[in-house]
Order: C-alpha cells, then structure tokens, then sequence
C-alpha cells in the first residue's frame, strides 16, 4: 500500500482549500470595513461627549461666523436640524472652493480647550441639493426651483 493520493482526489481537495481560504479572506475583509467606519457625530453630540477623543463631525457652517486666522480659518457650526448651539471650531488647511456660510461640512478633529481643532486637509464641504423645495418661494410650478449651481 503506497501514500499515493488519487490525483482527481488531490484536486479536489486543493479546490476545498483555497476555496476555504477565499472565503474568510472576505469575511476578514468585509470585518474590517465595517469596523473600520465611524459614524459621525453632530456639534450637540460632541460638546457633551469627552474631550480630546478624535471624531468626525458634521453640522451646518453658522453664516457671518468664518474668520480668517494667520494660516487657517475659526468658523462656528451648529446641528444640521438647526439646534441653535453652536460650537467654534479651528482649522488649518485647504479649504474647498464651496465651502461658506450655510453649507453642511464633514470635518476630522478633536475638541481642545472648548475648541473643535480640525486635521489638517479632512475637511470636506457637502454641495447643496441642485433642486430645493422653498416654501417661502412662490413659484407656480410647485414650490421648487432649481438653482443652477454646479456643486
């Protein structure tokens, strides 16, 4: 009797390998891109969380409150709902040709000294709906108007 394996036998069992491999290979991927994201937070959420703990936060930019700073930018933002508390934040770096007063904003920091100081190059302006529904605004096509704005 010989160690020999029958060859149909040798593939089959390679095939269940690597086909084994291939499968935790995604699951261990796909675990890692879901663990890897974080939801961000809202300035209300982060004045009452701790300080110095490193956070992505979105909010709406309070308009009048952009100051330019040496190198950098000091703006205010507030909930994206329009809670009316506001938080001052700090940055320093390329600011996006949107970005202003009004427009919503996804920014990576941490809260120092009362202030939420911004990373370097992660601060992101979100564009505005090209379509908004102004109720204010009296159009005979409904309500809504189209702004024309590329963003």
């Amino acid at each position: 009797m010989g160690h020999d394996v029958d060859p149909s036998r040798k593939r089959k069992i390679r095939l269940v390998v690597a086909l084994s491999v291939a499968v935790l290979l995604a699951v261990a991927l796909i675990y890692t891109s879901f663990s890897a994201s974080t939801e961000a937070k809202e300035p209300s959420q982060i004045l009452s969380s701790s300080p110095g703990m490193k956070t992505e936060m979105t909010g709406k930019v309070v308009p009048g409150s952009i100051r330019q700073d040496g190198t950098g930018i000091t703006f205010e933002v507030k909930d994206r709902e329009g809670n009316a508390e506001t938080m001052p934040v700090s940055y320093h770096g390329a600011v996006p040709d949107p970005f202003r007063g009004g427009r919503e904003i996804v920014l990576t920091g941490a809260m120092e000294n009362g202030t939420f100081v911004g990373e370097p190059e992660s601060l992101i302006t979100k564009c505005p709906s090209k379509f908004t529904t102004n109720a204010t605004e009296s159009t005979a096509g409904g309500g809504s108007s189209y702004s024309g704005s590329n963003g």
